[in-house]
């Protein structure tokens, strides 16, 4: 029988077992959940369907609520224009003024309303947002969209639905819906403004290191 190894241990101090209860070292991993591909692939199924509901697009307005839904409001619009045949108007529909939260965040830079000149009465306004999470930024643009006009129906498209609902809103067209934590934070990219098109997810530690995206 072959001698047992003499083997010794490296002296660099005692060996102690990994604590099972404590979290991996470095930060909270980041999960990419839609790529280019895939979010163009959800604003195309999203544009058909607002023709489908609307039976067309002849008296269809997109409006973007800051900064990175008025680039899916363009995109759509671009899209049902070329389903459609002609153009669809897109603009731009700022709700800082009517945030719900003004009081305990009063320093914002106030962003651009941008309403194309049929106006929206009598009009279907479809508002747009990349991220739908609480539902005060959409009921803080029913608000600014009626110091504007009176439109015949009000729709709602999301890019992203994460869920945690505060509010009773639903989105009536969206591009993916994100089951989340309220412990994650979700990141969109989109390349008119960061470069690249991603949807991100990350623990909120993670999410407070992100440079560029809007984060939700």
């Amino acid at each position: 029988m072959p001698a047992p190894s003499q083997e010794r241990l490296p002296e660099s101090g005692p060996l102690t077992a990994p604590d099972a209860g404590s979290p991996p070292a470095g930060p909270p991993p980041v999960r990419e959940v839609l790529d280019t591909s895939e979010i163009t692939r959800a604003l195309t199924r999203v544009s058909h369907e607002i023709v489908e509901r609307n039976k067309g697009a002849s008296d269809l307005v997109l409006l973007g609520i800051p900064t990175r839904g008025v680039v899916v409001a363009r995109r759509l619009a671009d899209r049902i224009t070329q389903i459609e045949g002609r153009a669809v108007a897109a603009g731009a529909l700022d709700v800082t003024m009517y945030r719900d939260d003004l009081r305990m965040r009063p320093a914002r830079s106030i962003g651009h309303t941008d309403v194309p000149p049929g106006g929206i009465d009598d009009k279907i306004v479809v508002l747009v947002d990349d991220v739908l999470y609480s539902g005060r930024t959409v009921r803080a643009a029913l608000d600014a969209l009626n110091d504007l006009g009176r439109p015949r129906a009000v729709q709602l498209a999301v890019l992203v639905d994460r869920g945690h609902r505060e509010l009773p809103i639903r989105a009536d067209f969206v591009g993916r819906n994100l089951p989340t934590s309220a412990l994650e934070s979700v990141r969109v990219l989109l390349t008119e403004i960061d470069g690249t098109d991603a949807v991100r997810i990350a623990q909120i530690a993670a999410a407070s290191t992100w440079k560029g995206g809007s984060v939700r």
